[in-house]
């Protein structure tokens, strides 16, 4: 058993990452220290938690940690173990949209352009985001209208050239026509347009007419002046404002009692080429400071190319640690900045402006929903709190329910709770789903303010009219008042409407589709994770399972020197006590339970 005060006793006062785990070893916090013995004991004292912390500690069953010789390292760590665990109780970045970028695979001998959501460690230049995908194919279009480089997508030699050449749109390179030096200027100077250097290209552009013209070359400097021209024409579309900083980004933040939405623009040369939004939900509790602490470290963390500066309204808490982490990141000086007034303070309140409107735009569209979903399911009050149940099993083994909540039109995945049947031990969906929902109306009625709050306005079954009936048995064994409906599926077992209590088939528009799609996909992904878990940890035991002294650690170095139980029965007690920490006593037990089995 995990003796959490004895634990922290021997706890060393180093840096490193902690890691928080419940009952069923689920990893639901993960955090890092510059002292893990001071900060990890700070969570099991009597001091002023927040409501979050408080009810994270009280699921902490046992805990790990990793020591890290410095700051930096454990604040990678923390980053990795996040982005690859989601732990509930951390702050989890989730990307609204996936935005476009312009990508040049500067790598190849005749790059080409083209527009990509997806950012590779390749060795391309990517160039955005874009704020939509008709900014990045205006500018694609602009270069491939303006620059000569290849449209083809697949690049290779040709007998003849296309159309593209004879109307000077292309260089034809698959032709010989243009060598590897002459094609890659012109790749250049795209690269220069994309990363805000108009001024510079704008001069270098100048001056090649001027030679052209001296040259008495006219219709090629009649060319670059419709270049140059083009240039002057999009660049004064992108500019907004007269900020003399190049290649930063500013971080505009505004939260309500719902969500928390990050608003970042990204300013390349006085120009803001793009801008993206995030939003946050389980960080009502958390400080403004906190919350972009946390978001810079997850956000930057895995970017390939950062900027210059940083600039937000207030200088957040681990300010050093994190520039000196971006700085080896980047392999030169990145700057956290809060300005205070001036150019930059009016930029970075333009971004919390923005980061405003977002927000409520975001809580309109919720709002929509929720009287959309009024209104189609003919309820007679706004379903503040849906819930959603799947069943998960195979042939009746390990049977589970995942459960997910929609409150106010978002669904919250940090409220998800999963559940294992303990009634059944056959296949019987409906009476499973009545043993749930029974389970979980009980919480909420017996504690409110527990781990599943409110009762919900509206229960979704994933499931036909049988589960319904076992929906509705378990609340009217409590006598509430919650509507119920369920899920029809089509050949490919997707959702193509609701289904009411009286069998009436409810078509839903688009938005309300989609809606429900997304909790459907959510609920089942709880489910099957959690049926997953149970059936590899069924998998993972042993015979060696049930020697007395023998836990996962001496199991596992078992294992590794022998390779299967077959060749642990096999070898004699002189070759066990070999292993590190198995003594002659404990090789006779295990030689004497295995041969038995």
């Amino acid at each position: 058993m995990f003796d959490i005060e004895a634990e922290l006793k021997k706890l060393p006062k180093k840096p490193g990452v902690y890691i928080m785990r419940d009952k069923d070893d689920n990893i639901i916090y993960v955090g890092k220290a510059i002292s893990l013995k001071n900060r990890v004991t700070q969570y099991f004292r009597k001091n002023n938690k927040t409501e979050r912390i408080k009810k994270m500690v009280s699921l902490i069953d046992h805990f790990d940690y990793i020591v890290v010789d410095n700051e930096q390292e454990a604040l990678i760590l923390e980053c990795n173990l996040i982005k690859k665990n989601r732990p509930k109780f951390n702050v989890l970045l989730k990307d609204d949209k996936t935005y476009p970028y312009i990508k040049i695979d500067v790598k190849s001998d005749y790059p080409n352009v083209w527009i990509t959501r997806k950012i590779l460690n390749d060795g391309a230049k990517y160039f955005g985001p874009y704020a939509n995908s008709g900014a990045a194919k205006e500018m694609v279009d602009f270069i491939k209208q303006r620059f000569k480089i290849r449209q083809c997508k697949n690049f290779k030699s040709k007998e003849r050239a296309c159309l593209n050449y004879h109307i000077k749109r292309c260089l034809a390179p698959c032709m010989g026509y243009v060598t590897k030096e002459e094609y890659h200027k012109q790749i250049q100077q795209i690269i220069m347009l994309l990363e805000g250097k108009a001024d510079f290209l704008i001069k270098q552009l100048t001056e090649e007419i001027k030679k052209k013209s001296e040259k008495k070359e006219y219709e090629k400097a009649a060319e670059l002046r419709d270049t140059l021209l083009a240039i002057e024409a999009i660049t004064e579309r992108q500019k907004v404002s007269n900020l003399s900083e190049n290649n930063i980004d500013v971080i505009g933040i505004s939260k309500n009692v719902l969500l928390c939405c990050i608003e970042i623009f990204f300013v390349r040369g006085s120009k803001m080429i793009g801008r993206e939004h995030y939003f946050l939900d389980n960080v009502m509790d958390m400080s403004q400071k906190e919350i972009l602490a946390e978001f810079i470290k997850q956000y930057y963390i895995q970017k390939l190319e950062l900027p210059n500066k940083i600039m937000m309204k207030e200088e957040i808490e681990e300010k050093e640690a994190i520039e000196e982490l971006l700085c080896k990141k980047a392999g030169r000086r990145v700057e956290l900045k809060s300005p205070q007034k001036g150019e930059k303070l009016r930029f970075v309140e333009m971004a919390e402006k923005n980061s405003k409107i977002t927000l409520e735009n975001r809580l309109k569209e919720k709002n929509v929903i929720l009287e959309e979903l009024k209104n189609t399911l003919k309820l007679e009050r706004l379903p503040h709190k849906i819930e959603m149940y799947d069943i998960s099993n195979i042939s009746g083994q390990f049977i589970v329910a995942g459960m997910c909540v929609a409150q106010d039109g978002i669904i919250k995945r940090n409220l998800s709770r999963r559940f294992r049947i303990k009634t059944l031990f056959n296949q019987d969906d409906p009476r499973c789903m009545e043993e749930v929902i029974t389970r979980r109306l009980k919480h909420s009625i017996e504690n409110s303010n527990g781990g599943f709050g409110t009762l919900p306005d509206v229960i979704f079954a994933d499931g036909g009219i049988t589960q319904m009936r076992a929906v509705r048995r378990a609340i009217d064994l409590y006598g509430l008042n919650i509507y119920v409906f369920g899920l029809v599926k089509n050949d490919k077992h997707r959702t193509r409407a609701l289904i009411d209590e009286k069998r009436k088939e409810i078509p839903l528009p688009e938005e309300l589709m989609n809606f429900v799609t997304n909790f459907q996909d959510e609920v089942h992904k709880v489910a099957i994770e959690y049926h997953r878990k149970l059936r590899d940890k069924e998998m993972s035991k042993s015979e060696l399972d049930n020697i007395p002294g023998i836990g996962e650690k001496r199991k596992k170095a078992l294992l590794k020197e022998f390779g299967s139980i077959s060749k642990i029965k096999k070898a004699d007690i002189a070759e066990i006590t070999k292993i590190k920490g198995f003594n002659e006593e404990l090789a006779k037990i295990i030689k004497e339970v295995l041969q038995k089995g």
